[in-house]
């Protein structure tokens, strides 16, 4: 017997019901976010897999039939016709930010001519402003979201004239507005190629400071991640921030500069110093640094970490993140922030394997508590999947002196079955073998994907 499930991509909901009401309503709106939750195709599914454990369900890309494609154009027509509605009504602009996503994988042409009506629109409003007319609506919540989604699907020589045309010489204005820095961190995230970053990243970074002291951290992060995209102004973007957070001089703080960008707190606020301006900062003092407890770990402060372990040189990073102590870096792996700061540093291309295990060397004496922890065991499992045979005994030794205290566990039995520690255990030769064979494994399998 099988049963049938049908679920509904978002775009075809999105038109349907703009059909009814193009004017949208508070009820569209919802119906569309309740609806964008679901998937358009028919499953057969055997009815034994209705007594498997409910799973994480990932969406599925499908080509949907070409009249469904024929409608979503008609609906850029009724867009296009009344376009001063769907930019200026808080809803209707949350259709018309939908659309251009789809538009913009589906049918790029229709994007690209609704893309340039909105900015035509808003560009010819209110001539009489001094400057850009659009930069009035960078600063209004509903055309605002509208505008960052018009960034982030146009085309790199468009959104180059469009810098040219209107943002160039006001992103410092924008970077501090409490609304229009949204939308200038959706320009930076869809920054591309040299030339755009080049005149941007001149511009803003002399205010990289100010812009963290007034709140807006979005900004920094966003101006990071646009130079490990596009590979220019690394060394000067990191210079700038050891600077901000008052690490660059003496040379001696810089060792100290991760829990510091994780943090997003300056030297002096970190480690609580109390120093007068235009006094001569202190030396970094090890001692102190070892004995603090790490800082909470903020999302933001973790994504600024993860781009610089993508960096082309993460060696001060890397560097820093080896100068904590191994209760330090624990914290770090246990914190739902900071254990994505470990995964950079498993899969970043720029981390060799050397820089890799000296790091993890400090967990050493910490992978019982990592085990027993909701993140620092998927970080442990991760440590685990790239690990080889000799470091994998290492860890299996050490869990297997607390095997019970891991079986008793919510988390810490999920590793100690992944590591087959039962096994390690009591049939030590068998362990090796199955271990040796899927180190084997591996090695075939990353020979292929390097070829």
């Amino acid at each position: 017997m099988t049963h049938k499930y049908r679920a509904e991509k978002r775009y075809l909901v999105v038109f349907c019901i703009s059909k009814w009401n193009p004017y949208s309503s508070e009820e569209f709106f919802s119906w569309v976010v309740v609806c964008d939750f679901t998937t358009a195709h028919t499953l057969d599914l055997p009815s034994e897999a209705q007594k498997a454990p409910t799973r994480e369900c990932k969406p599925t890309d499908f080509e949907v039939p070409e009249s469904f494609l024929n409608r979503l154009q008609d609906l850029s027509s009724c867009f296009l016709k009344d376009i001063a509605v769907f930019i200026t009504d808080k809803i209707s602009s949350f259709c018309l930010q939908v659309a251009l996503q789809i538009l913009h994988r589906k049918l790029p042409q229709f994007c690209s001519h609704l893309c340039n009506a909105v900015i035509g629109y808003l560009s010819n409003c209110n001539s009489s402003a001094d400057g850009s007319p659009l930069l009035l609506f960078l600063r209004d919540q509903t055309s605002s979201r509208l505008l960052e989604q018009v960034l982030l699907v146009l085309e790199p020589p468009r959104l180059q004239s469009l810098f040219e045309d209107h943002f160039q010489g006001q992103l410092q204005t924008l970077a501090a507005h409490p609304i229009a820095n949204f939308p200038l961190q959706r320009l930076l995230d869809a920054v591309s190629t040299p030339e755009l970053l080049s005149p941007v990243f001149e511009e803003l970074s002399p205010s990289l400071e100010a812009v963290l002291a007034q709140g807006h951290p979005g900004v920094v992060i966003a101006l990071v991640g646009a130079c490990r995209r596009v590979g220019t102004h690394q060394a000067q973007v990191l210079q700038l921030l050891l600077e901000a957070f008052h690490c660059a001089e003496p040379s001696s703080r810089q060792v100290a500069c991760a829990p510091l960008f994780a943090t997003l707190m300056t030297y002096e606020v970190y480690y609580g110093l109390v120093e007068e301006e235009g006094t001569v900062p202190t030396e970094h003092q090890v001692e102190m640094a070892t004995t603090r407890a790490l800082g909470e770990v903020s999302v933001l402060g973790s994504l600024l970490l993860q781009h610089l372990l993508r960096f082309s040189t993460p060696g001060l990073i890397l560097r820093s993140l080896g100068s904590l102590t191994g209760a330090q870096l624990l914290t770090l792996a246990q914190s739902p922030a900071g254990s994505h700061v470990l995964d950079a540093v498993l899969t970043s291309p720029s981390v060799t394997r050397k820089q890799r295990r000296r790091l993890l060397k400090t967990l050493k004496g910490q992978y019982v508590a990592l085990a027993c922890s909701r993140h620092g065991s998927r970080v442990l499992d991760a440590i685990w999947g790239g690990a080889a045979l000799g470091a994998r005994k290492e860890i299996a030794a050490e869990l297997g002196e607390r095997n019970q205290e891991l079986i008793k566990d919510p988390f810490g039995h999920h590793v100690a079955r992944n590591v087959a520690l039962t096994t390690f255990l009591k049939r030590r030769e068998a362990w090796e073998q199955q271990q040796g064979a899927v180190a084997k494994r591996r090695r075939v399998l990353n020979s292929i994907l390097e070829d």
